[in-house]
Parts: structure tokens; sequence; C-alpha cells
């Protein structure tokens, strides 16, 4: 394969640490497509879970694996969202100038870019065709948030008309759109968040929300069919004592917490549990043609929505990570690219 001599703007992270300290604007050489790949000029992305772990470099231990000293892939982001420049000669369904939508994280080392830049080469089976009525923005805040929810929801946690439903975490990327489709699904939705974001769960189909500031849900009287943990900022153990005999238990995050192992304990003690009595089950994001064209068509029929909190400028990238670093954002963040 032979390489570009053309350019593009990206954000590039030099160092692990705060985002405004680590992460600045650079002009770096613009992937080439192999035969099964696609080149695409962004319009959006969006910053997930990886992104403020990856820029922090914390859990510690998470270096070895990315680095230790700085990421090994100098630039973060997963989600896509734009227009088709150029395809690989095997590539036959995506033409230049089609409106897609995917991701680019299990292929980061094919890619050599993330998609916190201008372009950025994508395995064809992992881009889809953005549907006309949605805006480059909320395609991309859909992929790795939407499907992880669809994901959970549908396949791991089989929801269903009249399951009962814990999702804490529920005014987040992940959370926002797991109270949409399990409304939709016929679910028994009960969101747990903060007070100021009660009534926006509410309007999202949840049948009962808890304000984790006045309740501790680990402690209330009612048990539940599926727990969708988004968080794990309680003990394992207490979230599995509110599941029915029958009941799924989902950890979807790496727990809080700093330092060389961070929240990580408590996650091995989440997945410990299913060697005893707790059906404990973990949730894949696989953003195959399947998975964008099932979350592609909810948010066309209008049933399910994308949960932006704010779109940053491209220059404003370091902010939109530090947004994440937070943990407080309703919904998604988005970086918009080129403006459009």
């Amino acid at each position: 394969m032979t390489t570009s001599t053309a350019t593009m703007r990206a954000i590039v992270q030099r160092a692990y640490g705060p985002p405004e300290q680590v992460l600045e604007l650079a002009e770096i050489d613009r992937p080439v497509p192999g035969d099964d790949d696609v080149l695409v000029r962004m319009a959006a992305t969006s910053v997930n879970t990886p992104d403020w772990l990856t820029v922090s470099g914390t859990p510690s231990i998470l270096r070895l694996g990315s680095g230790l000293r700085r990421p090994a892939t100098p630039v973060r982001g997963s989600d896509v969202a734009g227009t088709v420049a150029a395809v690989g000669r095997d590539v036959t369904d995506l033409r230049p100038g089609d409106e897609v939508f995917g991701a680019v994280w299990e292929n980061r080392a094919r890619s050599r870019s993330g998609t916190f830049a201008e372009y950025v080469v994508v395995p064809a089976d992992r881009l889809a065709p953005k549907p006309p009525g949605l805006s480059f923005e909320e395609a991309a805040a859909a992929v790795m948030s939407g499907i992880t929810a669809l994901t959970a929801v549908r396949d791991v946690g089989r929801v269903g008309p009249g399951t009962r439903l814990l999702i804490n975490g529920a005014s987040g990327g992940v959370g926002t759109f797991a109270v949409q489709i399990a409304a939709r699904l016929g679910a028994q939705v009960t969101g747990v968040c903060s007070t100021r974001n009660v009534d926006f769960v509410r309007s999202l189909g949840a049948d009962h929300v808890i304000d984790y500031t006045v309740e501790d849900y680990t402690r209330g009287n009612d048990r539940y069919d599926v727990i969708l943990d988004n968080v794990l900022n309680h003990p394992p153990a207490a979230t599995a004592r509110m599941l029915t005999a029958a009941g799924i238990f989902i950890p979807n995050s790496v727990g809080p917490g700093g330092g060389l192992l961070g929240g990580l304990p408590r996650v091995a003690r989440a997945m410990t549990m299913r060697w005893g009595s707790t059906d404990v089950r973990t949730v894949t994001c696989v953003p195959d043609r399947e998975n964008l064209a099932a979350i592609a068509a909810l948010l066309a029929s209008g049933e399910v929505a994308s949960i932006i909190e704010r779109t940053y400028p491209f220059e404003e990238a370091a902010r939109a990570v530090a947004h994440m670093f937070g943990h407080r954002s309703r919904g998604n963040i988005v970086i918009g690219i080129d403006g459009r």
C-alpha cells in the first residue's frame, strides 16, 4: 500500500492527563483506504467512555494495552458520521458522496486514526447509510451509545412486555437510549438519575424514576428482572440483591475510582458473581451493518431519539472530553468537525 502525502487536521493526544493539557490540534497524514475500506470525510463524532479513559490514562493498568507514556494511537474517537470521500477497489455498495455512519473502534490499527479528525478510514462492513432525516450529529451520537443500549436491552436482557427493568445512569449516553428502547418494547422501566434529570428521564418513557441523591435503590423494596448498571457505584452484591430469582445483572461500567486499578476490582467482583447464583451478563457493542440498520430504523421512526447535551466545534474537542470527565452529561457529547 502506498503512503499518501495528503494531510488533514486532527486532535492528537501527546501524553496522559487533563484533556486541555494533552490534546492539541495538529496536522497529520491523511489515512489511505485498503481494498475493503472506505475513506470518510468526517462531519461529526461523539465522546465515549473509552475516550476519556484513554485521555486520562486511568485506571493506570489500562496503559499496558495502550502505551505506557502515551497512547500508541494518538487520535481518539470511534463514532463515524460523514460523507464517503473514496472507496477501496473491493467496495461495491458505497460510493463517493454517500452519507454514512458507523464506527472504527474495532479496527483502530487498520485505520491508523480515530475519529477526532477530518478524515478516517473505516472498514466498509462497519458503515451504513445515514437516514436522510437524521443530522450527522444525531447519527454520530447513536453509534456506540445506541448500539450498546440496544444490545443490552434487546439481546442480553431480552426485555419485553412487562419486564421490570432498572437502569442505573438513566440520563447518560447509553441510559437515554436504553430507557427509550425498553419503553418501546413494553418494559416497566425504572430510571436512576440525579435530581435535575428526574423529569427528563420520565419524559423519555420511564415509568418510575429514583433520585439517587434522595434514595438508594439498593435499599428499596422493589425487585427487578433486569438491572442495567451504567455507573457501578454500588457494591455488585448490593445491586444483585435487587434482582428477582431469575433476574439478570448487566454491569456496563469500569466503576468509579482512579489510581492503578481504579474501579476494576469492583468490575471483577461483579463478574465473579456469575459463578454463584447471580446471572451476570456482559454487553459487547458490535457496530456491524445489522445493528447499525436496527438503530437507524428506530431513529428514523421517531420512536427513539439521539439525546445530545452539547455539540462542541472541532477546535474545542478537548473541552468536549473534559465535559465527559464530569460524569454529569445529559445524553451524549458530540463534536462537529466540518461545520456542516
